[in-house]
């Protein structure tokens, strides 16, 4: 599938592209990335960059670039596979960009496409406990927590919200 290009009132979300590479590599070698399993170096930045690509084709959703005013701000992703228990909806911001609303704005935006193009009921969240903004985050989204929902490999403490079609 072709990843689309979705709009909102403040954000561009787009597929990313080749250039986006060395932002994406130089937040994941930083300590803001230790919430998603990094910091990680070239080749795991690398990996992680090729696995959002590739999932557009391979499985039909992926992640896409959050542009604000022309400047590239984070990303937004739907990621599923091997990985993922289920079919998770995440984001990340570049440094400076927080509290400005941009995340909740792009991973709504990404939800409702999820819902209207992908053959889901659900989708979750998972937040590491001590990221409180990510927590406020798919608060405001209107997930709600899930204490039974299975968690990835590893990473057995994280917070699941779940993100329900129709309930937005």
């Amino acid at each position: 599938m072709t990843p689309p290009t979705l709009q909102t009132a403040r954000l561009v979300l787009r597929p990313m592209i080749l250039a986006d590479f060395p932002a994406i590599a130089a937040f994941l070698a930083t300590d803001r990335s230790q919430y998603m399993g990094g910091p990680c170096d070239l080749r795991g930045a690398w990996g992680w960059f090729c696995h959002d690509v590739a999932l557009w084709s391979l499985a039909g959703h992926g992640a896409l670039m959050i542009e604000a005013g022309g400047a590239v701000v984070g990303q937004v992703g739907i990621n599923a596979g091997p990985l993922f228990p289920e079919t998770e909806l995440g984001w990340w911001l570049y440094d400076g960009h927080e509290g400005r609303g941009y995340a909740t704005e792009a991973a709504a935006a990404l939800r409702d496409w999820a819902f209207a193009h992908l053959s889901v009921d659900s989708l979750v969240s998972y937040v590491d406990p001590a990221n409180l903004a990510s927590a406020r985050v798919a608060l405001r989204l209107g997930a709600v927590l899930d204490p039974d929902a299975p968690r990835q490999a590893g990473d057995d403490d994280d917070l699941v919200f779940r993100h329900l079609r129709g309930a937005a």
